[in-house]
Parts: structure tokens; sequence; C-alpha cells
């Protein structure tokens, strides 16, 4: 387990709940991709991360992910997550499943 992916998966996970949309995105890597598991990716960079986290921050201002479990090996950071759209709102559990190159995030696939 690569301490320093754990690291980054919970200081990426702190700055999206506190919908600190640079410092969030600062933990991705230019080129990175996100897509849902198995699917076609919806962003394929970091300003794309940026833009589709904007709108997500802006219209679930109180949204919060709490971790309820972690897992690493080598190269991949797996977090299960409990979404909290907002107190006595919409919640769903979602698995993501980040991988690392060069100390930043270079894909993100997540299970709904």
């Amino acid at each position: 387990m690569s301490a320093s992916n754990v690291a980054i998966a919970q200081k990426q996970l702190d700055a999206y709940n506190a919908q600190d949309l640079d410092t969030y995105v600062s933990y991705f890597a230019p080129d990175c991709v996100v897509s849902g598991l198995n699917g076609t990716p919806t962003e394929t960079s970091r300003d794309a991360i940026k833009v589709r986290y904007a709108k997500a921050f802006a219209q679930f201002p109180l949204n919060k992910a709490e971790l309820k479990s972690r897992i690493a090996v080598g190269n991949a950071v797996v977090d299960h997550e409990l979404v909290i759209r907002a107190p006595g709102g919409e919640q769903f559990e979602i698995i993501a499943i980040y991988t690392f190159k060069d100390g930043l995030i270079s894909r993100v696939d997540f299970a709904k």
C-alpha cells in the first residue's frame, strides 16, 4: 500500500467535503480520466473535472461524502463512500477507484 496515495485520497476527499474546488482538483493529473465503472469517460481533463464539480457544489452546497472503508493496493486506492446531498436529503453509496501516477490521481472509476 502506498501511504502517499492513501494520503492524497484522503486530502481530495477532505477538499471535496469542504467544497474547496481549487484544492480538490489540484490532486488530479491534468489529463485525468473520470468514468463510470466499465463505462465511457465522462471527463478527460482536470479542467473538465473542475467544471463538473463547480456545478455539483453549486447544486448541492451541503453535499458530503462519508468514508465507509478504504483499501489500497499498488497504485490504486478504493473508497466506499456514503454520499449525502443534504441533511435529511438524498443519500447513496458509491465506490470510487482511484488510480495514481506520479503522485496525482490519473483516473477515477465510479460504481454506483
